[in-house]
C-alpha cells in the first residue's frame, strides 16, 4: 500500500575521552559521536525535497509542524479519527500507527471488542463479520495519511509540482501538487494539492481524488475533494489537525461542506509493545484489490 513508511530520527550524542597518562598536558580527544538512527534518511528526504521548488515549500511546512527530527523519534501516534459524512458510512476508530513501518491498529469505538489493521503486508481483522464501513485495506492506514500532514510527504516515490498560488478564505495559498511514481502502493493515481500558509507555513487544506484500485478501475476516480483543516494542536512539539471539513470541488468551486471530521485522544506513546501491530492469529485477512 502506498501510504508509505515515514522516517525517524534520535539523536544520541555519545561522546568520551581516552585517557592521558599522568602526568602528560596533552588533551585527548573526544571520539567521534555515534550516527544517528535513521540520519540518512532523513537526509535523502530532505535532498529530494530541496531539488524543487515544490519540495522546499514542503520542507518549509514539515519544519513549521515541529520537524522531521522530532517527529519521527516519538512513534506510533495514537488517536481517534471520527469520520461523519452527511451520506454514506460513519467510522469512528482510536488508532495506532507504527508510522516508521507503515503499520496502523484500529478498534471500532462502537465495537470496542472489534479491531482492524494493516501489518505492513496484509489486511486483517479480528472479527471478519463486523462491518468496518469500507474496505479495511483502504482505510487501515488513510486516516493517518490526513493526520500526518504534512511529514507524510517526505517519502520516497513522490513528485513535487509548484502551483500557481490561489486565494482561498482570505489567504492567497501557495499551492504544491504531489503525485506518485509508477506502481507505487494501491493508489498510484492519487494526486494532493496542498495549501501551504504563506505567513505560517502551516498546511490548511489540500484538495485530493480517490482512486483507489479496490473501488475503481484504472484511470477512474471520485471527483476532487476539498478538506480544511479547521482547528489544529500542538503535542509534544508537533503541530497536528484536531477537525477537518470536507467539501466536493468541482469546476474550481467549492460545494457546502459535507463531511466532518473530529480528531482527539492524540498523543505520541513511544514505550509501546510493537507487537500489537502484528496481525492477531485469530483474525481473518481481508483483501479487496482485484487479482
Amino acid at each position: 500500500m502506498r501510504y508509505l513508511t515515514i522516517l525517524s530520527l534520535l539523536f544520541l550524542f555519545l561522546s568520551c575521552e581516552n585517557a592521558a597518562p599522568a602526568g602528560d598536558a596533552t588533551v585527548a580527544e573526544a571520539a567521534e559521536p555515534a550516527p544517528a538512527p535513521f540520519a540518512e534518511r532523513i537526509e535523502a528526504a530532505t535532498n529530494r525535497m530541496q531539488a524543487s521548488e515544490g519540495g522546499r515549500l514542503i520542507a518549509a511546512a514539515i519544519e513549521a509542524h515541529g520537524g522531521l527530527e522530532k517527529w519521527y523519534t516519538q512513534t506510533p501516534l495514537h488517536f481517534r479519527f471520527n469520520y461523519q459524512p452527511d451520506e454514506g458510512a460513519a467510522r469512528d476508530t482510536r488508532i495506532m500507527n507504527d508510522y516508521l513501518n507503515s503499520r496502523a491498529v484500529h478498534t471500532m469505538v462502537s465495537q470496542p471488542d472489534v479491531s482492524y489493521g494493516w501489518d505492513g503486508e496484509k489486511a486483517w481483522m479480528s472479527d471478519t463479520s463486523a462491518n468496518p464501513g469500507t474496505s479495511v485495506r483502504f482505510w487501515s492506514l488513510t486516516p493517518y495519511y490526513f493526520e500526518g500532514l504534512p511529514f507524510v510527504l517526505a517519502d520516497e516515490g513522490i513528485n513535487y509540482e509548484k502551483l500557481e498560488p490561489v486565494e482561498w478564505q482570505g489567504t492567497t495559498y501557495d499551492l504544491v501538487k504531489i503525485t506518485y511514481g509508477e506502481g507505487v502502493g494501491d493508489a498510484p493515481d492519487d494526486y494532493y494539492v496542498i495549501y501551504v500558509n504563506p505567513e505560517t507555513k502551516l498546511v490548511d487544506a489540500l484538495r485530493y481524488i480517490v482512486s483507489y484500485r479496490g473501488f475503481f478501475d484504472d484511470g477512474k476516480h471520485l471527483p476532487e475533494k476539498l478538506m480544511t483543516i479547521t482547528e489544529k494542536t500542538e503535542v509534544e512539539g508537533i503541530t497536528l489537525a484536531k477537525t477537518y471539513e470536507t467539501r466536493w470541488w468541482k469546476g474550481g468551486e467549492p460545494s457546502e461542506v459535507n463531511t466532518r471530521v473530529d480528531v482527539s485522544e492524540i498523543a505520541f506513546r513511544p514505550d509501546t509493545d510493537m507487537s500489537i501491530f502484528d496481525m492477531p492469529s485469530s483474525a481473518g485477512v481481508m483483501n479487496d484489490l482485484p487479482k
